[in-house]
This record gives C-alpha cells, structure tokens and sequence, in this order.
C-alpha cells in the first residue's frame, strides 16, 4: 500500500459529536409538539435531508420548519438552538493536531448544512486548520454518492491510494474503499487513532 499522502475527517461523530435532542428540547416550547416529537419529525422525513443536499437554502429550510412545526421563535433564535448541537471529541481534534504536524494535507468531507457550519465556524477554532472543505450543501450531493468523492479527489490532487479517510458511517466508508481510498470506520477514538498511527507511521 502506498504511503499516505492525505488525510479526511468527517466532520459529526468524528471530529465533534451531536445530538439533535438537544435543539428539539429548546424548539419545543415554542411550536405546539414535544421534542420527541419534533426530533422524529426532523430525522424522519427528507427536510433536514434536502437543506444538507442544497436543495433547499437557509430562508427556505426555515420557513418549512416554521410551516411544519408551527415554530413561532424568531429566525437568528432557531438558527442559534439549531446549530449548538455540537460537542467536541477532543482526541480526535487531537489526532488531527498530530496530522498537521508531519505537513501532511488535511480536509473536511461532510454532509452537513450552512447553520451548522457557520456555528462550528464561530465556536470551533480547530476547524480552520484543514486545507479544503468538501461540504454536501455546497456540492449539491452527499455522501456517498461517488461525485462528492470525485470533488475531493479533483481539490486535494491526491492518487485515490494515498488518500486516508475517517469515517463513523459504514456506507461512506465502503464507497470510499471501492474508489481505493484507505478507508477506516471510527467507531472509537482508541481504535480510530490506533489504526490512523498504523497507517500513517505516526509514534
């Protein structure tokens, strides 16, 4: 196997944790369902779906919200409860400090959303230290659609064979193994950057 020559990370549940049950509790009092309810509703159906693809912008993801759950609070409030989901998983923030270290080119390859990543932007210092951002709203696919694996492929000038990704998603993962990618499954930071270090040559 080649010697790596990049390294990707998945944004949520690699390099930050969230949890959707955190903004519900905060929309509930302000639309007329519980938060158990809302979540539901959210992670059920395709809005939430279509705003990370970039079918939907910011206004228009807002106002099917407000349709939706007869949301009553202002726009930069939701904005505010629905982008502070996150939390940072601090070894791998970490693990990818160690990656910069040796000069070796880091990026972002996420499905994800404008609010959420203007939020992590403004909290999240770590997050400006990657050389690209492959985000699905932007690219108008995800994960893992091959296309959004080519735009990677096209940013980073990487051969597919040097490139080392991160993933908690077993379909993510497998479709980057298909194009020859390094791929590896976090499930754990222990294991995650036992197997990075492998790969890597890290000590």
């Amino acid at each position: 196997m080649p010697a790596p020559t990049t390294v990707v990370f998945d944004l949520g549940k690699v390099l930050l944790d969230f949890d959707y049950t955190i903004a519900a509790r905060r929309f509930a009092p302000l639309t007329p369902f519980s938060a158990e309810e809302i979540k539901t509703s959210l992670l059920g159906v395709d809005l939430l779906f279509r705003y990370e693809r970039g079918e939907l912008q910011t206004p228009q993801f807002f106002a099917e919200i407000q349709k939706t759950f007869q949301y009553r609070g202002t726009f930069d409030q939701f904005a505010r409860d629905f982008g502070d989901i996150f939390t940072e998983i601090p070894e791998m923030i970490r693990l990818h400090a160690r990656v910069r270290a040796r000069r070796l080119p880091t990026y972002i390859l996420s499905n994800t959303n404008e609010m959420a990543v203007l939020h992590i932007r403004r909290h999240y210092p770590f997050i400006a230290g990657f050389d690209g951002y492959v985000l699905s709203y932007e690219q108008r696919c995800m994960k893992p659609e091959p296309r959004i694996y080519e735009i990677l492929e096209e940013m980073s000038g990487a051969s597919r064979d040097q490139i080392v990704y991160i993933d908690d998603h077993s379909p993510n993962v497998q479709a980057a193994l298909a194009r020859g990618w390094q791929a590896v499954q976090h499930q754990t930071p222990l294991v995650t950057i036992a197997r990075v270090e492998q790969l890597l040559g890290l000590g």
